[in-house]
């Protein structure tokens, strides 16, 4: 039985900058910290990183009117409907949960970084150490829980909430309405609706590495309808010829030591 989309809604118009959400996220997935150095803003770290899976952004913004203003916008997954993360994966690694949102099954991961090149608004983050790719999962086993994620819990203004599709998408608009118009609603209209939503008190093009028109790549497009099938065949096409081989001949075994080679040190 599918269970309930939900959808968790950001009004940047109640944020604060508090970092609570931050460092929440990061104690709730215990992430370990990194050495930062300071580049002129309140930001920290300068980016999203494998160890570090919400940021909140600043940024210095003059209105038309050239008034002076700070952007606070909390950034990580978006949890695409149409998802190309999951479209290019191909060991399966990425995949959608009951709730609607992308998770990510590590022991899967073959370190391709196809996702990172895919995703229109560049989440996905690689770890060399460990061959891998790390992002948000909507704290999907406080979700099966029955429990809100670990930044929604820690908000202290109400900017995160969480809740069914249907109503937070309702709420979302109601918020915009409230405000006279002075903000807009972000992610339902495109990707296939994102599971994260923001209410942005300026033009989406105004927030720094927030597309206004993000899209599926075609290249994405091209690699799930033709390459990926056939990439997925020959994986197993040779994962069953390794099989047959191990049946036919058996495990690999040590060859012996030739007469009067190398002897034991």
């Amino acid at each position: 039985m599918k269970k309930t989309e939900y959808i968790k809604l950001i009004d940047t118009t109640r944020c604060t900058a508090c970092r609570g959400c931050q460092v929440a996220c990061k104690q709730w997935n215990e992430m370990p910290a990194s050495r930062t150095r300071n580049f002129g803003s309140y930001q920290n770290p300068p980016d999203l990183q494998w160890n570090t899976w919400t940021l909140i952004r600043f940024q210095e913004y003059a209105d038309k009117n050239g008034d002076f203003k700070w952007l606070f916008r909390k950034d990580g997954c978006m949890h695409c409907t149409e998802a190309a993360c999951i479209k290019v994966c191909p060991s399966g690694a990425l995949y959608h949960t009951d709730y609607g949102t992308v998770a990510l099954n590590r022991s899967a991961c073959i370190g391709c970084k196809a996702c990172v090149s895919a995703c229109p608004f560049d989440i996905p983050r690689y770890n060399q150490a460990t061959d891998k790719i790390y992002k948000c999962d909507l704290c999907y086993t406080r979700l099966h829980e029955g429990q809100k994620p670990a930044c929604v819990l820690s908000c202290p203004t109400g900017a995160i909430t969480i809740g069914e599709k249907k109503a937070m998408i309702e709420a979302a608009y109601n918020r915009v309405d409230k405000l006279d118009g002075k903000a807009t609603v972000y992610g339902d209209k495109f990707v296939g609706g994102t599971h994260v939503m923001y209410i942005l008190s300026e033009n989406p093009a105004a927030y720094d590495k927030l597309p206004s028109n993000p899209k599926v790549p075609a290249s994405v497009i091209l690699w799930k309808n033709l390459f990926k099938p056939f990439t997925l065949i020959g994986m197993g096409a040779v994962a069953g010829m390794a099989a047959l081989h191990y049946l036919i001949k058996g495990p690999h075994e040590v060859h012996e030591k030739k007469e009067g080679g190398e002897h034991d040190v």
